[in-house]
């Protein structure tokens, strides 16, 4: 894989992660980020995948949470 590609899988992985925190309502927070958890389509695209322990926060509530996922 050249450089370019995997720098435009990087950007497509910040870029979800930054819509997940701040573009959507309510926010979205992974907590569980890694290698496994990037899933790639047929044209190399990033894709965020396995939610399984996601924190979904509301505007009201306080933005603080425990350390979870893959240590």
């Amino acid at each position: 894989m050249d450089w370019p590609t995997r720098q435009n899988i990087c950007l497509e992985v910040a870029n979800g992660l930054q819509y997940l925190h701040e573009g959507v309502q309510p926010l979205i927070i992974h907590r569980d980020i890694k290698t496994s958890n990037i899933l790639l389509d047929k044209d190399l695209h990033a894709k965020i995948a396995d939610f399984g322990i996601a924190t979904i926060f509301n505007e009201d509530e306080p933005k603080t949470t425990t350390f979870a996922g893959t240590v």
